[in-house]
């Protein structure tokens, strides 16, 4: 056991604390979620949302209704990503200054955007499952069904990724020196920013610094303009398949 008798080590367990109640603070349901809702420091943060139900309603000329739902009138949980984070930035700088908000993406670009996450989730989590059915062996029906559908989201996987292409987003060569803010910087590939911001949920500041890019507002103007090309392209590509 560590005894924490000098300032340096009071520092630390400080340090430690403050670690711990932020990670709690992030785990922690958004106010108005329902108190079953557990603190999950792997869920991460989350916000608030109201659960919608379509019903029945003869009152109207489709036939049905919206309705709110809700346990006992408490709200979801749903998990923050970086899409959210960024329009939450945006809301609150253009509240302050007292205009309408410029989401920097779409809704398009962020429902695709989320689809290749979930699309890339589910296929590396059935791939477990493949080699499970594998070493048993026999399969049937249910097994067929699911090696079928594992097939079917690694061909949508694909061709969103050659959606994206093997562009550049950030090229050495075409920026100058001064701009770049350090000589280490490296290209980042769209590719490479694609994952890094859908799969991996990296800021735009991350990327750049993990390629030696200063973070700037040019700089990160370039790589939030390159993520909405590709995200438009892949765009392009449903339907397609």
């Amino acid at each position: 056991m560590t005894i924490y008798d000098g300032k340096m080590g009071a520092g630390r367990l400080q340090q430690e604390r403050d670690r711990l109640a932020a990670i709690l603070a992030r785990a922690t349901p958004a106010e108005g979620c329902g108190p079953a809702i557990p603190v999950a420091p792997a869920r991460g943060p989350s916000k608030a949302v109201t659960p919608n139900v379509v019903m029945p309603d003869p009152k109207t000329n489709s036939g049905y209704k919206v309705e709110a739902t809700g346990w006992r009138g408490f709200r979801a949980a749903k998990a923050i990503d970086v899409f959210d984070v960024l329009e939450q930035r945006e809301i609150a700088r253009a509240t302050k200054a007292k205009r309408p908000p410029a989401l920097p993406f779409t809704r398009a670009q962020v429902d695709i955007a989320r689809r290749y996450r979930d699309l890339v989730e589910h296929h590396a989590a059935g791939g477990m499952k493949c080699a499970s059915l594998e070493t048993r062996g026999g399969g049937g029906g249910t097994g067929g069904e699911f090696i079928d559908a594992y097939i079917s989201v690694g061909r949508e996987i694909r061709t969103l990724q050659d959606r994206i292409g093997t562009g550049a987003a950030m090229v050495v060569r075409r920026v100058r020196p001064s701009a770049r803010g350090v000589v280490t910087a490296s290209i980042i590939r769209d590719r490479d920013l694609v994952d890094a911001v859908c799969l991996e949920g990296k800021s735009f500041v991350q990327v750049l610094e993990s390629h030696g890019w200063s973070d700037t507002g040019r700089n990160t103007s370039l790589v939030q303009d390159a993520l909405g090309k590709c995200l438009d392209r892949m765009n392009s590509a449903r339907g397609k398949r």
